[in-house]
């Protein structure tokens, strides 16, 4: 009775946070070939007119997955620079207290009473046609020197959910500064500075445009090896990556094709992108756009199919050594369950070394109290582990 009666408050809760927001757009359906011209023949012989045009989008992601090395593939950047400047919000709602937290934090920039922050810059190796999303962004978080420990430099990257600002997980690289370990906090594809001034929301990044949103994807991956590229290049030896939601999957596309990456936490976590499209209570406004052009949850699920995990598992089950942790929460009305949990089955099934953990919550209230704090010890206690394992593995070698 009682967890019946805490379910149904979980999911009542859960719906509010996710119905708050009055800034959604339905988009109309763009099946968006043009994205994909330079990588597929097909995709450049198609356009929106086209007759078959779903057949040809999951043909075209059958060759996504077929030529995986060579999508997800990048050419390292030579434009990798330091910039100073004072913190921004770049909030994706308009609520009242949002707005004011973003006048304030500019206000107090122009007084002084602002510092400035390090942010890694670099053009993707991913072009689109929006010039300020190609200009890569990562706040960084270099290791403080009294924390620093004998043996390899360790660094993670971090990357939020959709739509986060460009505050949101910052505090998760202080936590790992803490440890000793480096945090670089990556601005996703069209995400807080990456954002063009015509979006309010993120919305480039998933949305009813099926190939700028792989592309999207396909972005997100190169930014991830480019900042593994620049942190190689100064001097860190072990790398983590720690995504959340469309982060989460973001981190594990870039982690299956990139055996640098060795230690994975996927903070919330769903088999296929296009699954999560159709059933996230977040997506809604993307799903009525494929359901006004009479669509199917199978049929997004394969127009996705490219940019989801089930299709890279395993490519991703290749490397033992990998630390993994898979962390969902039971009444996640974004990223279901069910889904969440074929994640730990397929791992599993791989003997892919791995942690689950699970919140007691859904997947906007994990960023509430006490979900946050029980998620950040979860994501931060693992990490510790982890990282002094490879540190202690390596200096036995050594």
């Amino acid at each position: 009775m009682l967890r019946k009666l805490y379910a149904q408050w979980m999911i009542r809760w859960e719906t509010a946070l996710t119905t708050r927001d009055t800034n959604r757009i339905v988009r109309p359906l763009e099946w968006g070939f043009d994205w994909l011209a330079s990588f597929s023949r097909l995709a450049a012989e198609s356009n929106e007119d086209s007759p078959d045009a779903l057949d040809r989008m999951v043909r075209i992601n059958k060759e996504i997955i077929a030529r995986g090395e060579e999508f997800y593939g990048y050419t390292t950047p030579t434009d990798f620079r330091l910039e100073e400047r004072h913190p921004q919000l770049f909030p994706t709602n308009v609520r009242p207290e949002t707005l004011a937290q973003d006048a304030k934090l500019k206000a107090d920039a122009a007084a002084g009473k602002l510092d400035k922050a390090q942010y890694l810059r670099f053009t993707s190796p991913v072009r689109t046609r929006y010039p300020e999303n190609d200009q890569v962004n990562a706040r960084w978080y270099p290791e403080p020197a009294d924390k620093r420990k004998p043996g390899p430099r360790q660094a993670i990257i971090v990357m939020p959910q959709w739509n986060a600002d460009a505050f949101s997980h910052n505090a998760l690289c202080e936590i790992f500064n803490r440890f000793g370990v480096a945090g670089l906090r990556l601005s996703k594809p069209y995400h807080d500075i990456r954002r063009p001034a015509e979006l309010e929301r993120s919305d480039y990044a998933v949305s009813s445009n099926v190939g700028r949103t792989v592309v999207a994807c396909q972005q997100a991956v190169a930014d991830i090896r480019s900042c593994i590229d620049w942190l190689q290049q100064q001097g860190y030896e072990q790398i983590g990556v720690l995504g959340t939601s469309l982060g989460s999957c973001y981190s594990f596309m870039a982690a299956a094709f990139d055996p640098r990456i060795q230690v994975c936490i996927f903070n919330h976590a769903s088999v296929r992108f296009g699954d999560v499209v159709w059933t996230g209570q977040s997506t809604r406004h993307i799903r009525q756009a494929f359901e006004d052009n009479n669509l199917s949850q199978d049929d997004i699920r394969h127009a996705f199919m490219g940019i989801s995990p089930e299709s890279v598992m395993d490519r991703f089950a290749l490397n033992k050594t990998r630390q993994t942790l898979v962390i969902h929460a039971t009444w996640d009305l974004t990223f279901i369950e069910q889904y969440s949990l074929e994640v730990l089955k397929a791992f599993r099934e791989r003997n892919v070394n791995f942690v689950s953990k699970v919140l007691p919550c859904g997947h906007y209230t994990t960023g509430e109290t006490p979900y946050k704090y029980i998620d950040g010890w979860y994501m931060g206690s693992f990490g510790y582990k982890a990282f002094k394992r490879l540190r202690e593995q390596a200096l036995l070698q050594r």
